[in-house]
């Protein structure tokens, strides 16, 4: 027993370089790679990630639903998506760590995204460019900082206008 415990971790140790010189993002495209070096040092790293981050999803939909509903249902529904999230996240991240070395199988991935654990790398990719077409505010926190400093002329009359009644008129009498 103790053999194989070493042989699997010595194998994981051999197929995680392939996955460490990628970015983080490249992981769940390695997972689903054809090349098995690849695909399972990317399923061992997607489990992995998935295992230890799987309770992120309890805090983020918490206060996504807070934000979003009612103080006291929006904080239950939020709390609810966010275990089911959590449960559907660490599953799949075990599933990925117990079955890495099967070839040809590269498990049931969940969304890299922690608001929502259903989408798929497509619609990942279109909400993100979705948000990255919206126009950018007119107003910037930097026209805010100091305010416009007004000099006696910006409160002098324009020239050619006079008051119908001078004040000033009846004094010089």
């Amino acid at each position: 027993m103790k053999k194989v415990m070493f042989l699997l971790l010595l194998l994981s140790f051999v197929f995680t370089p392939c996955l460490w010189a990628d970015e983080v993002d490249n992981t769940w495209q390695a997972a689903n790679s054809p090349v098995y070096g690849t695909k399972a040092g990317g399923m061992l790293g997607r489990g992995l990630l998935n295992a230890v981050t799987c309770f992120v999803d309890v805090v983020v939909h918490t206060v996504e639903g807070t934000k979003e509903g009612p103080p006291l249902v929006g904080t239950l529904t939020g709390l609810g998506s966010g275990i089911g999230c959590t449960v559907l996240r660490a599953g799949s991240g075990v599933l990925d760590i117990l079955t890495f070395w099967v070839p040809g199988f590269n498990g049931f991935p969940v969304s890299r995204s922690y608001s929502n654990c259903l989408l798929t790398d497509e619609e990942l990719t279109e909400s993100k460019a979705q948000q990255e077409a919206l126009p950018e505010p007119k107003m910037q926190p930097e026209d805010f900082a100091k305010p416009a400093k007004l000099k006696a002329e910006d409160y002098a009359k324009p020239a050619g206008t006079k008051k119908k009644y001078d004040s000033m008129d009846y004094v010089k009498k």
